[in-house]
């Protein structure tokens, strides 16, 4: 950004150039006070940018002017005259902080902003949202930074956005003082007296200055007095931040950025980085912008090995701190992931410097988020009235992974500037807090899915941005306590939830036993009166679920006379087709005597939440819990099930294989082929466990109260059980590795008795890998192995590129010495066994309702048993069916079916899978495309403005000009789509990640309350028999609330199978795309066979997601018919 010859004579225009172009904070604070001293203008508010308008007229200002003119001329700031009058205090000058003082500026207020610091150093790299990006357009920010948001780009450097959002907020008349502190609110003295600020130095001038709006953006940390927190608190969770200097060199430029790649889907990717540095991480994103940003989450044991953390300390307080932290090591450690990362293709990394002068390297802990309960309050003190509102950080502080912090921070700045327009527009102040908390409900559940669409039309008003929003959710009279009189202080004991003292809703002991009472009544042999001995012959369970699933029992047929067998039949029946896991053993069921059994009350309570909406039997109106289907924990249970058979052939039929390659060996070996030693190359090398000197207990099936992995005392709360084993949760690890493991995500080994998780299930015979084959493919090898080509242009291949699904058999495991076609049967086999047991009748998903796409080119017509007719699907209408896509960008409405599924091959190269069809056209393709791409950035100005900076842009991505030719608009629209795709994919690992070990804590509080009440119940000591009787509804209570947590829990965990179908199907399309790009000529018999075999792995992918979309679909109408 240049000054015309003509142009530089005018020193006020070469000021203001030098402003524009200043890229600290006290170099922008002393050219505009240089500027306005130049041009003799003194003030602040919308008349100081007046007078720069007109001061500065020539071709470059205007342009800034323009945009600026744009913005001001909405009419929700009424010509700058909405809030004139108005005095507002502003504290924090960080992204939101600076924010907001431009949009109270634009209202007409005088807005005076306070920073502590005069520097910006923070070099962090932000992701932004569509709407802030088209946000910060609309304020000019190209003009100040040229390359801010250019091609495929979506975030910035806090120090960047910082130095933009100072800048717009000096031009339009925002008093900025640095240096100061703000320490607390002097009341007025008098009724003529205003309220003022405590500030540090007192000598600060501004101490004298009266306010009646104070907007705190101090961070976390700084909340005003009145506010309470409320904490969220997940597993421990330790965040790195890194920043290496980028030297824009071309190198630098090939190595492609990584929105975020998460474990929860991509578990290879993460072995491979622990089994190459010994560095264990949970997620990694990294951004280039002023410098190479990575940031990463780290686990403890991690750091405890590679000496990043010296000792382990149980606070994470002391953990954390700078003493017990080995500053070299962790530079190392940030240093090691980042290379791996990047595939080692970042030359020379060199650490960048903070505000300290030392390498920008920074491990902090998000294990506990904090929000604010409320986002106003008014003070009244002498007749003067304060209105004091949150915005940013110490509103609610953001979980990074997500990528919300900066989004939600505007979002935040426009709903509390816009509470100050209703402030000063005379509404009454216990209105205007009410609808501030109507707003402030919307703000943590906002995506860039669920806000509107239209983000040309966002402004301050809240019905521009969130959709269906109701201003008055939350009446006037609720918000009475934040109308403070005097120096009070908001009531809070008054509005808390005492989550230790639980209040039982009535007698649930009594209403469950009349439920099982009139549900059994009329069966031969069947009397309830009890829970004990009434249950043990297993007539009253058999009767109670052929009640209401007549189609699972056959009740005329139980034989009385054999109890455990007639137990072990209800329990699996329960857990297969009712999604209810057992709490008792079939012997214990059958052997109960003496008083009520807590374990079979406990276990009786989920049939009544699975039944109780049946019309069957009249029940009582009082329910015990909310209502909740089991359909989600009925998948669970099903999927694993599938796999579980799926594990047993492909060993059944790998140790087939090894038996008849070693008696071939043997043959050979008796002849003298291989010589006298023996072939022990392909030696099966030995699992190893955490702990080989104690076995697995048996499984006696006698007793549930003791753990089978540790041999412990298992209480009902803490109680879990998965192949017929009772457990802690807490001990549901895998064996190898120590992961947490879930319903649906875990494998069991018959032979060793071990739970693992799906990548250290001990691999069948015929698939382990000689020792040095395994290597390679842990050092990052399976591309070489796989033999693709490689794509034209590109010499650095992420990691997460190359790693394989665990998922889906690596073609390099069928080499190493296996024939392709006993993999691939193998594999087929559990495809088939998963895909046909999760449309098996009596279950949630059903044959008819999800047409099955079969791999195969050809399919045999006929009729299916029940009249089905089988279904056939060309090569197209299965690539048809691969192209719907589970997230879709519309607004959440009751759809006739589900969404779909999209296929990300690049479009060029599908004519050349599909010739003869006729049924592509590329470049209809390419030109819609560039349409898609032309609408998204269709405004003048900013066309005006690529022109203007977009060469020096080009330049920098692409080093040599002859490579543009090799990025033509449709591919650019593609790396884009991409890329958005991964950071939408990423997010919601994350919120599943955050949500999971959020309820994994609350598991363990309620574990402890229920082991408490437990202990009481069993005590020896008799008790009064109406505490008894309540201890019993409060720990059935927890049970009920238990339940519901599982609900929720499976529920994340079939997302969690959805995210892993969907990184496969986006690796699939690497793969897909990278034979499809070479030419035909070129490819070989192998390329080919190597095509067709990825493309019939994608569409297996897509059967696969087809049956989790039905299944959230259904969930869905069953819930909006509730």
């Amino acid at each position: 950004m240049s000054v015309p010859a003509n142009e530089l004579g005018n020193p006020a225009h070469a000021i203001f150039e030098r402003f524009l172009r200043a890229g600290e904070c006290r170099e922008v604070l002393a050219c505009f006070v240089e500027l306005c001293q130049q041009l003799g203008l003194q003030g602040s508010g919308l008349q100081l940018y007046h007078g720069l308008k007109a001061a500065l007229n020539y071709w470059n200002a205007k342009a800034l002017w323009s945009k600026l003119d744009k913005k001001a001329g909405h009419k929700d700031y009424d010509q700058g005259t909405a809030c004139a009058g108005t005095k507002c205090l502003v504290v924090g000058a960080g992204p939101c902080g600076l924010r907001e003082a431009i949009e109270l500026a634009l209202l007409g207020a005088r807005v005076v902003l306070l920073e502590k610091r005069d520097s910006f150093s923070r070099n962090n790299v932000l992701h932004l949202w569509p709407f802030t990006i088209h946000d910060l357009r609309a304020l000019g920010a190209k003009k100040f930074y040229g390359r801010f948001c250019t091609g495929t780009l979506d975030h910035i450097s806090i120090r960047q956005l910082q130095l933009i959002l100072l800048k717009v907020a000096l031009l339009l008349g925002v008093e900025v003082h640095t240096n100061v502190r703000f320490e607390g609110l002097a009341p007025p003295t008098g009724k003529a007296g205003g309220w003022q600020a405590v500030l540090q130095p007192s000598s600060s001038p501004l101490t004298h200055y009266e306010f009646d709006v104070l907007i705190s953006a101090g961070g976390g940390k700084f909340v005003p007095e009145g506010f309470k927190r409320k904490e969220t608190r997940g597993k421990l969770a330790i965040g790195i931040t890194t920043n290496f200097i980028n030297r824009h060199s071309r190198a630098e430029v090939e190595v492609a950025e990584i929105s975020g790649v998460a474990r929860i889907y991509n578990q290879k990717f993460f072995q491979n980085l622990y089994n190459k540095t010994g560095i264990d991480l949970e997620n990694i994103v990294y951004y280039k912008d002023d410098t190479h940003y990575f940031v990463m989450t780290a686990k403890k044991q991690s750091l405890l090995k590679k000496g990043v953390i010296l000792q382990d300390k149980a606070d994470i307080e002391s953990l954390l701190s700078p003493e017990n932290v080995n500053r070299d090591a962790l530079l190392s450690y940030a240093k090691e992931a980042a290379n791996f990362s990047t595939n080692y293709c970042l030359p020379e990394l060199e650490f960048a410097l903070n505000h300290r002068d030392l390498p920008d390297v920074d491990m902090f802990d998000f294990t506990c988020m904090t929000r604010s309960e409320n986002a106003a309050l008014v003070r009244e003190h002498n007749g003067s009235r304060l209105l004091i509102g949150l915005v940013g950080d110490c509103l609610v502080e953001p979980f990074w992974p997500l990528g919300t912090g900066v989004a939600r921070g505007f979002l935040a700045a426009f709903d509390a500037a816009w509470m100050v327009r209703r402030w000063a527009a005379g509404t009454p102040p216990l209105e205007v807090l009410a609808e501030r908390e109507s707003i402030y409900q919307h703000l943590s559940q906002t995506s860039p899915d669920n806000t509107n669409k239209n983000i040309s039309q966002y402004s301050i008003d809240p019905t521009t941005r969130y959709s269906n929003i109701n201003l008055q959710a939350i009446k006037a009279s609720q918000v009475k306590d934040l109308y403070l009189v005097g120096m009070a202080e908001v009531d809070h004991k008054s509005k808390s939830d005492n989550r230790l003292s639980i209040a039982a809703p009535g007698a649930v002991c009594e209403e469950l036993l009349s439920w099982c009472q009139a549900s059994t009544a009329g069966y031969p042999g069947v009397a309830v009166t009890n829970f004990s001995t009434s249950w043990s012959s297993g007539l009253a369970l058999c009767a109670l679920i052929h009640r209401f699933r007549p189609d699972l029992v056959d009740f005329d047929s139980v034989d009385p006379q054999d109890a455990v067998q007639t137990h072990q039949a209800m329990l699996d029946i329960a857990e297969q087709e009712l999604g209810i896991q057992p709490v008792l053993s079939s012997a214990e069921m059958a052997t109960m005597t003496g008083p009520d059994h807590l374990d079979l009350i406990t276990y009786l309570s989920h049939f009544y939440q699975v039944f109780r909406s049946s019309p069957e039997v009249e029940v009582s109106k009082k329910s015990l819990s909310p209502h909740h289907t089991r359909g989600a924990i009925l998948f669970l249970s099903k999927l694993q099930k599938s796999r579980n058979l799926a594990h047993k052939r492909a060993q059944n039929s790998a140790q087939k294989d090894t038996e008849a390659k070693r008696s071939r060996r043997d043959a050979e070996q008796d002849t003298g082929l291989d010589g006298d030693t023996p072939d022990t190359a392909h030696k099966v090398p030995q699992t190893s466990v955490m702990d080989p000197g104690q076995p697995p207990r048996e499984r006696t099936g006698e007793n549930s109260d003791a753990c089978y992995i540790c041999g412990r005392r298992v209480y009902i709360l803490e109680r879990a059980s998965a192949e017929g084993r009772f457990f802690h949760r807490g001990c549901f690890q895998c064996q190898r590795c120590g992961a947490t493991l879930r319903l649906g995500d875990y494998a069991f080994n018959e032979e060793d008795g071990h739970f693992y998780c799906s990548l250290h299930y001990p691999n069948p015979p015929s698939t382990d890998l000689p020792q040095d084959e395994a290597s390679a493919l842990l050092d990052g090898d399976v591309d070489a192995a796989a033999h693709p080509p490689s794509d034209a242009g590109c010499s650095c291949v992420s990691p997460m590129e190359w790693a394989p699904s665990p998922l889906q058999p690596t073609p390099a495991a069928a080499q190493a010495g296996e024939e392709p076609g006993e993999i691939e049967d193998t594999a087929d086999v559990g495809d088939m066994e998963e895909q046909e047991l999760l449309a098996q009748p009596g279950g949630d998903v059903r044959e008819e309702e999800v047409p099955r796409v079969e791999p195969q080119e050809t399919a045999e017509e006929g009729e299916e048993s029940g009249g089905r007719r089988k279904i056939i699907l060309t090569p197209l209408e299965k690539l048809s069916l691969s192209t719907l896509n589970l997230t879709g960008e519309a607004e959440p409405e009751p759809p006739l079916k589900p969404d779909c599924l999209h296929l990300q091959a690049a479009p060029e190269a599908l004519p050349a899978l599909w010739q003869g069809q006729g049924a592509w056209k590329e470049e209809e393709e390419k030109i819609d495309m560039e349409k898609d791409l032309e609408e998204s950035d269709s405004e003048e100005e900013e066309k005006e403005e690529e022109e203007g900076t977009g060469l020096g842009i080009m330049k920098e991505l692409y080093p040599d000009p002859r490579e543009e030719e090799k990025y033509p608009t449709w591919k650019r629209t593609l790396a884009r789509r991409a890329r958005e795709s991964q950071m939408k994919r990423f997010c919601r690992a994350q919120a599943i990640q955050r949500r999971l070990e959020e309820i994994e804590v609350t598991f363990r509080e309620l574990e402890q309350q229920g082991i408490k009440l437990e202990k009481l119940l069993r005590d020896e000591n008799e008790s009064l028999a109406d505490q008894q009787t309540q201890w019993t509804n409060q720990l059935l209570y927890l049970v009920q609330k238990k339940n519901n947590l599982m609900t929720e829990e499976s529920d994340l965990m079939i997302a969690v199978q959805e995210l892993k179908l969907e990184e496969q199907q986006c690796q699939l399309d690497e793969k897909l795309r990278s034979y499809m790009n070479k030419e035909d000529t070129l490819k070989t018999a192998e390329d080919e066979k190597a095509e067709q075999e990825i493309l019939k792995q994608l569409v297996e992918v897509v059967n696969k997601r087809n049956v989790l979309i039905q299944l959230q679909e259904e969930k869905r109408l069953s819930e909006l018919r509730a």
